[in-house]
C-alpha cells in the first residue's frame, strides 16, 4: 500500500498543463478543454475533458496523454478519463480566443511582421517528383524540431495525404479549419474533401477560392516553414499564390533532362512577373547508383546546373542548385508506402541528399538573394 499523500487537484491540474491537443498545438488548460478534476481519498482521480467535436479524430490520443500525464503525478491510483463535447458558444469563443473576432478569416502568412518561411516547390512539368521532394523536406524539417505545415495545393493531381500516410479528415470549428498531422507535419489537401478517388474539376475561380480557404480558414498555429506544394506550369495557382501569399519563396525541382530543365526553367521565371524570391532549384532523379558503385544517368545530366545558371542571369542574383537527389527504389517505396525516405532510411542516398537541402532550408532567412529588383541597368 502506498504511503504517498493523496494528490492534490491543483497537482493534476498542472500535469494537465502540459498535455497539447495535438491539433492546435496549444495546452487543454489554455483551451478551456477541461471540464473537470476530482481527486478521491484513495488517490484515484476522475477528469472530464471536452472535445471539440464528438466526431474528434484525435479523441483517443488525448485521452491518452491525460491518462499519461496524471498517472505521474505523486501519489495518483486509478486514473478515469470522461469525455464530453464543447457548445456552440465554447467553440465560439474557441474560435475567438484562436483567431480573433474578425467576421473574416486572414492569411496570417501575408501579413507583416508574420516570421513563417513560405515555401513554394514548382515544377514545369509533371512527373518530376515534385510531391516526392515536397513531403521529404517537410518530415526533414519536422524532424529538426521545426513546426511544418504542407498545403497541397496540386488540385487535380494531390498526392500529399498519400505520401505522409494519413487518410484522416480535418477537423472543423466553426468556420475554423483544423489540420491532421502525420510524422509531426500538419497538412491539408482537398484529397480530404473527396470522397475516394474522385477527380476535382473546377475552374480558375474555383481553384483560387479553395487555395484562399486553406490559407485562411485553416488553423495552421504558429509554424517556422509552411511548403506549398503547386501543380506543374505556370497557370492559376502559381498566380493566385502571388497574390495570396507575394512573399512565397520559389523552389523549382527539375530532372537532368535538358527538355524537362527548359521547362522548369519557365516555372521560375513567373517570379519575375511576380517579384517574387526565388529559393534555389532541387535537380530529381539524377542519376541511378549501380551495385558495383558506377553511375547510371538515364536522364542524362546538367539539367538543374542550367535552370540554375540560367535563372541567375534572369533574376540578376545568385540562384543556387540546392542539392541532386539520386533515383533510388527507397525513395519510390517510402512515397508509396507514406513513410518519406528521409525518416524511413535517412542514410540511403536519395534520403541523405533530400535531408542536406532540408538543412540549408532550415537555416536561410529571407534577403534579396535570388529576387528580381526589377531594376533596369541598361543606360538611356
Amino acid at each position: 500500500m502506498s504511503t504517498a499523500a493523496t494528490p492534490t487537484e491543483s497537482a493534476v491540474r498542472s500535469a494537465l498543463s502540459k498535455v497539447a491537443d495535438p491539433e492546435i498545438g496549444k495546452p487543454i488548460t489554455d483551451l478551456n478543454m477541461v471540464k473537470s478534476v476530482a481527486v478521491s481519498p484513495d488517490g484515484s482521480v476522475d477528469v472530464a475533458i471536452f472535445l471539440t467535436t464528438a466526431g474528434c479524430p484525435m479523441r483517443g490520443e488525448i485521452s491518452g496523454s491525460v491518462k499519461s500525464a496524471v498517472s505521474d503525478v505523486p501519489g495518483v491510483g486509478e486514473v478515469r478519463v470522461e469525455l464530453d463535447v464543447m457548445d456552440d458558444e465554447q467553440r465560439t469563443a474557441l474560435r475567438k480566443q484562436l483567431r480573433g473576432d474578425r467576421s473574416e478569416p486572414e492569411i496570417p502568412f501575408s501579413k507583416p511582421g508574420n516570421l513563417t518561411r513560405v515555401y513554394a516547390i514548382a515544377s514545369g512539368k509533371g512527373g518530376v517528383g515534385k510531391s516526392s521532394v515536397t513531403v521529404n523536406l517537410a518530415a526533414a524539417l519536422a524532424s529538426r524540431g521545426l513546426s511544418v505545415g504542407v498545403l497541397d495545393a496540386d488540385i487535380y493531381g494531390h498526392s500529399v495525404p498519400r505520401m505522409l500516410g494519413s487518410d484522416a479528415k480535418p477537423t472543423q470549428v466553426e468556420s475554423m479549419i483544423m489540420p491532421p498531422m502525420s510524422h509531426d507535419v500538419k497538412f491539408i489537401s482537398i484529397g480530404q474533401f473527396t470522397d475516394g478517388n474522385t477527380p476535382v474539376t473546377w475552374r480558375g475561380p474555383m481553384l483560387h477560392r479553395a487555395l484562399q480557404q486553406f490559407l485562411a480558414d485553416v488553423y495552421w498555429g504558429d509554424l517556422d516553414v509552411l511548403l506549398l506544394d503547386l501543380p506543374p506550369g505556370t497557370g492559376d495557382v502559381a498566380i493566385s499564390i502571388a497574390q495570396l501569399i507575394p512573399g512565397a519563396e520559389i523552389l523549382v525541382v527539375t530532372t537532368p533532362q535538358q527538355a524537362a530543365a527548359e521547362v522548369a526553367e519557365r516555372a521560375g521565371a513567373i517570379a519575375l512577373q511576380t517579384r517574387q524570391k526565388i529559393l534555389g532549384v532541387v535537380e530529381n532523379m539524377s542519376w541511378m547508383e549501380l551495385p558495383d558503385g558506377t553511375r547510371m544517368e538515364p536522364f542524362g545530366s546538367g539539367g538543374g546546373a542550367q535552370v540554375a545558371e540560367r535563372l541567375t542571369r534572369a533574376v540578376g542574383a545568385p540562384v543556387e542548385l540546392l542539392g541532386q537527389v539520386p533515383l533510388e527504389q527507397q525513395l519510390r517505396e517510402g512515397g508509396d508506402a507514406g513513410t518519406p525516405v528521409v525518416l524511413s532510411a535517412p542514410e540511403s542516398a536519395s534520403g541523405a541528399a533530400l535531408r542536406s537541402v532540408a538543412d540549408k532550408l532550415a537555416v536561410r532567412r529571407r534577403g534579396l538573394a535570388g529576387m528580381s529588383l526589377g531594376i533596369d541597368t541598361v543606360r538611356h
